[in-house]
């Protein structure tokens, strides 16, 4: 095996376009068409300055062609894609600008570690001058300092996806681009790998376009969901917001209808093994015990299946969790003749819920009525 002499102080040749993110300081700008085959994506979006913005939609319906012409790595046949106010594809004009000038950090299913480099070679090629003050405190936000004098051989697939990040990331990117990176892995590293970039997703100042197929992954860790359907943009927005939306529920398969709602950890009851969350109007909610100090963000994941009502609270039924709340807007979802679908009002967030024809009419609901919600179960992810 060939021992690697890089060096993080050797400068690669990109450092001499380094220009500062003053042109950067806004999202992505794309409007494309291109024809694949018998195929056509065509679509028009906006990707905000800063979260992670999550391509979903069945196979075949554009995501990784849409990501492959923000890369570069295809060319519309018309269209713009813009960074701010940095064009990088205008059809019109002539322009494409090739991969390397991007500044587009690019994260594939597979690692593509160079593997003659150990992990700290790997990291620094191709790494500018202006990230340069910034590699500790990208290595720790990884936890990659034990494996940087490592080979890729030697690294679990976790790891080795944990070292590529690094390496897109110490290109210093103005848009970090993710293709599936927790594809293969096992549970637990699946796992491991989610909660890094989830932290990557709060704690690095650069929008994040995420391709996945994996409805959990993405409530994890997006901000914003942009849905296509056989080349079509189909909607974009917040996720919690289309998460919400009942004629979207036949396109958003694999999300099981869950709402999206933020809450603070509370106070912890170590004898029960619970802990108390609070919510943004005040109300609590008790969850078994999670590992988080006081004060913590949690985004809190509740199926539409564990969402049952009531006209009032009650101490004699087993759910210890009882919101209150208010009916915002009624609905049907198309091909379901048996279910009502509720968008319910908690302070400032919303929360689905779903009960059948029969129970609607025996309760009498109506829009703005006041209506307690009963919480079966909660998943969450530390924000």
């Amino acid at each position: 095996m060939v021992e690697d002499t890089h060096d993080p102080s050797t400068f690669s040749q990109s450092d001499a376009e380094d220009d500062g993110h003053s042109a950067f300081s806004m999202g992505l700008s794309v409007a494309v068409e291109k024809r694949l085959g018998d195929f056509t994506l065509k679509t028009s979006l906006e990707v905000p300055a800063t979260g992670v913005t999550a391509l979903f939609g069945a196979s075949g319906s554009g995501k990784t062609s849409l990501l492959r012409l923000i890369a570069g790595l295809d060319t519309p046949d018309s269209g713009v894609i813009r960074i701010g106010e940095q064009t990088l594809v205008d059809t019109r004009q002539g322009i494409a600008m090739p991969p390397h000038r991007r500044r587009l950090g690019v994260v594939f299913q597979e690692a593509r570690l160079f593997p003659h480099y150990k992990v700290k070679g790997n990291l620094t090629y191709g790494m500018r001058s202006s990230a340069r003050s910034r590699f500790d405190t990208i290595v720790d936000l990884l936890g990659i300092k034990p494996l940087l004098n490592r080979f890729p051989a030697t690294l679990s697939g976790g790891e080795a996806r944990r070292v590529a990040i690094g390496r897109a990331l110490l290109t210093d990117p103005h848009l970090l681009l993710m293709d599936e990176p927790l594809t293969g892995l096992d549970g637990p590293r699946k796992q491991e790998l989610l909660r890094y970039i989830a932290r990557l997703a709060r704690d690095i100042d650069i929008p994040i376009v995420y391709v996945s197929h994996d409805p959990d992954e993405l409530i994890a860790i997006a901000d914003h969901l942009v849905l296509l359907d056989q080349g079509r943009l189909l909607a974009h927005g917040r996720l919690e917001e289309l998460l919400l939306r009942f004629d979207l529920t036949e396109y958003l398969g694999g999300f099981d209808a869950a709402s999206v709602v933020t809450a603070t950890v509370d106070d912890h009851d170590h004898h029960y093994a619970l802990t108390q969350l609070r919510l943004e109007d005040g109300q609590c909610l008790t969850i078994p015990i999670v590992d988080a100090p006081l004060g913590t963000a949690l985004r809190l994941r509740i199926p539409v299946r564990d969402v049952a009502l009531a006209l009032s609270t009650s101490e004699l039924v087993s759910y210890r969790n009882q919101l209150s709340a208010s009916v915002e807007q009624i609905g049907l979802v198309a091909g379901n003749k048996t279910s009502v679908e509720l968008r319910l009002r908690i302070g400032k967030q919303i929360l689905r819920a779903r009960l059948t024809r029969k129970s609607f009419d025996e309760l009498k609901i109506k829009e703005g009525m006041p209506i307690v919600a009963l919480i079966r179960s909660v998943a969450f992810d530390t924000r």
